[in-house]
């Protein structure tokens, strides 16, 4: 059983190792992983809620059962109308709380430089503060204890995870101000029995003040950027609408869309969006189906066909029956899947994982021992003190802790956007690394549907003639080529004869009498044909050459004379060919899988470019093809299918790639689902996991090569004394730094 809760106070990656930790030792916890950028914590197991939330506050944080963001998004408020602006979960309530600290901790602090420091450049003071430096002390203390009071927060986290012996930022933070504070404090009191001790210089009372005001600046940024980074899933939940009119009885009545029911009839004009998923059961009309897929050319819908909660209707009136609502509709799946993919992590985050869990103890102690260093090498004990409050500030665990989450978040938001899903952070990670894809021949690359693409007469017979009379067998028989064959002469307005005595030939062909004329009409295989009626040898030729070509040629004879050849195959979609290549250019091999003969699987094979067929395989047989796919080489495997029968297959493979048209267990068994049922989305979904997993690396190396120069220059290994309010402006916009670069993701143009 999996359970998702909201977490509230962490403000670091060591936050999250804590949390992570204590529930880790519940008993009948299976995993739990804690996101700071969506601050949400999945648990796996048989454990209570209770229990795991009681362990959560224990260790000085708050948890709550999250319920789902479309579920809050679909909730009806006392009224009955739904309450959007008081249940998003995902709203950025953090950014205008800090805006309100930071706007305050300014007036303050402005306030406090002017006493610090306005003598620097020229800035008059009142004359009560001329030559009385214990009276600039008290206005500072005052000043910087009312920032402190603002800022409470770093505080009240800090020293409380302290006491737990799980420090965090916020520990950090805390004891920086806290440190250069007191220090402050002190002097002000020796200064009052000794003046000529200290003076004004010796004061670091800006330096607290500016430490929290930097902070607080930069964890408003990031937060704005991390707000950012949820607007795909945002922008999805506004897409439902409000409210669907429904059929009841003779009358047409409009309801919140929370009251549509399985079953309900509901209508949708021109310009409307669909409130649930449905059948069109009336009309036709152009639907957008962008929101969903991001393919922005409408497509067309008649009754019979399928529609989605959020595309809009543009054109025709629609009548639909509803055939899923509330959370099982395709939007609410897609928000369900970008947001369990935010809240999962990926494996290439572990090892920021481990650095996080000790990362703040060791700075603490670095800072001590900074402090007891800089004391034997002779420096005042402000000097010293001053070099171990810059290191504390300096170091950043959050852009640790944000590296990966970041990048995740806005890949799975700019590959939904685009009609690309990926189910969790591993998939996003593992589908850029495939160096074999194996493509399902049926429904993947090939339409799935078979199609007339030859139509070959014999002499003095119009191909009117020989159409009418296959359409006029095949009319009759429930065959998938024979359906392809009615549909193409009812494309080409051809009406097929009565036909009575029809008989169909099990693996051979169908025979019928046509009614007006008693004529007898028969089409089948070459074979059945060759058998029963002459064929000329030049005609048996041509019918041999389009086999070859992985079609399948079906003979028609009106009485003893042969009428000609109609040729089916089960076409490649309009855009296999570009695909294959673009991931060929990308390095990775492409292997298709069919159970077709061999003849018509090389055929097929080499008009969409692939570069290896395996023929012959049985349903059961894929599992075990790509196994020995992946023996090769170790390489990683991904398979891309449709079908009930490549389940097993996509579950075996590393990463497995539904195409969104198939069936709900292969999209079950996936990792990644493509949402147009296009191949051209595979390369795209191997770009977009390149460019995250880049992405991804890019941050981690910031946050690392950002925490080894700045610790030590902070220290001052290097010669230089870095002020610790320089320390907090570097420490404020390291996070902001992991987060925005994260966002770069959305220009990624993946096609």
């Amino acid at each position: 059983m999996s359970e998702k809760y909201n977490i509230t106070g962490m403000s670091c990656a060591a936050c999250t190792a804590r949390v992570e930790k204590v529930v880790k030792k519940i008993p009948g916890v299976e995993s739990c992983v804690v996101s700071l950028l969506t601050n949400s914590m999945t648990v796996e197991g048989q454990a209570g809620s209770s229990e795991i939330i009681a362990a959560v506050e224990k260790a000085g944080y708050g948890a709550s059962l999250e319920v789902r963001g479309e579920e809050l998004a679909c909730q009806p408020d006392r009224r009955g109308v739904r309450n959007e602006k008081e249940n998003d979960v995902l709203a950025d309530k953090e950014t205008p709380r800090l805006k309100k600290r930071l706007a305050a901790s300014l007036i303050f602090l402005i306030a406090l430089l002017y006493f610090s420091m306005g003598h620097m450049i020229n800035l008059p003071l009142p004359e009560f503060f001329n030559n009385n430096p214990v009276a600039v002390g008290l206005a500072e203390l005052i000043l910087a204890g009312i920032i402190m009071v603002i800022n409470q927060k770093f505080f009240i986290s800090g020293f409380s995870t302290l006491a737990q012996l799980a420090p965090n930022m916020d520990t950090l933070v805390a004891v920086g101000a806290s440190a250069s504070f007191l220090w402050s404090v002190f002097v002000l009191f020796v200064m009052t029995n000794e003046p000529e001790k200290f003076s004004t210089h010796d004061f670091y009372f800006e330096s607290a003040g500016m430490i929290l005001t930097l902070i607080t600046v930069g964890k408003m940024l990031e937060a704005r950027s991390k707000g950012k980074t949820t607007d795909a899933i945002k922008s999805l939940m506004k897409l439902a609408p409000k409210t669907a009119n429904l059929i009841r009885g003779d009358k047409e009545i409009s309801v919140p869309v929370e009251q549509v029911k399985t079953g309900d009839v509901f209508v949708i004009r021109p310009g409307e969006n669909i409130p649930v998923d449905g059948v069109i059961i009336e009309g036709s009309s152009a639907v957008n189906e962008a929101a969903l897929t991001g393919e922005s050319i409408p497509v067309d819908k008649t009754a019979g066909d399928l529609v989605s909660a959020a595309t809009l209707n543009q054109s025709g009136f629609l009548k639909c029956e509803a055939t899923r609502v509330g959370q099982d509709t395709t939007l609410s799946q897609i928000i369900k899947m970008v947001s369990d993919a935010a809240a999962s992590k990926a494996p290439v985050a572990k090892t920021a994982d481990k650095v996080c869990g000790i990362f703040v103890p060791s700075v603490i102690l670095i800072a001590v021992l900074v402090v007891i260093g800089w004391l034997i090498a002779g420096k005042s004990f402000g000097d010293a003190l001053s070099y171990g409050i810059a290191v504390l500030v300096i170091s950043c665990p959050c852009a640790l802790g944000l590296a990966t989450p970041a990048a995740i978040m806005v890949g799975s938001g700019v590959g939904a956007k685009n009609g690309i899903l990926f189910k969790t952070a591993a998939s996003l990670e593992q589908a850029g690394k495939i160096k074999i894809a194996a493509l399902d021949k049926t429904g993947t690359i090939t339409s799935g549907e078979p199609e007339v693409t030859n139509i070959i007469t014999a002499p003095h017979v119009r191909p009117e003639e020989l159409i009418a009379a296959a359409c006029s067998l095949e009319a009759k028989s429930e065959h998938p080529l024979a359906k392809a064959i009615v549909k193409y002469a009812n494309k080409n307005n051809i009406e097929p004869d009565d036909i009575k005595k029809f008989q169909a030939i099990p693996g051979s062909g169908l025979k019928g009498m046509i009614a007006d004329d008693e004529i007898e009409l028969t089409g089948g295989s070459v074979k059945f044909i060759k058998e029963n009626f002459k064929v000329a040898d030049y005609f048996v030729k041509q019918t041999e050459e389009l086999a070859g070509q992985g079609k399948t040629p079906l003979l028609f004879v009106r009485g003893e004379k042969l009428l000609g050849a109609i040729a089916v195959a089960d076409v490649i979609k309009p855009d296999s060919k570009d695909a294959i290549s673009e991931l060929q250019k990308m390095g990775i091999k492409v292997v298709m899988l069919t159970g077709d003969n061999e003849q018509t699987a090389k055929a097929i094979a080499e008009e969409a470019g692939a570069d290896e067929v395996i023929a012959g395989v049985l349903p059961d047989g894929k599992e075990s093809t790509i196994r020995e796919l992946q023996a090769r080489n170790n390489f990683k495997v991904a398979m891309v299918g449709d079908g009930i029968n490549d389940a097993p297959a996509l579950t075996r493979a590393d990463t497995g790639i539904a195409i969104g048209a198939g069936t709900d267990i292969a999209i079950d068994a996936a990792d990644v689902v493509l949402m147009k049922s296009s191949l051209k989305d595979v390369p795209a979904a191997v770009k977009l996991s390149r460019a995250v997993l880049r992405n991804i690396h890019e941050n981690l190396f910031w946050a690392f090569i950002y925490n080894v120069i700045g610790i030590p220059l902070a220290a001052g290994l290097w010669g230089w004394k870095l002020d610790p309010m320089f320390g907090a402006a570097a420490m404020s916009l390291s996070s902001f730094c992991v987060v925005t670069n994260a966002l770069r993701l959305n220009f990624l143009k993946l096609k």
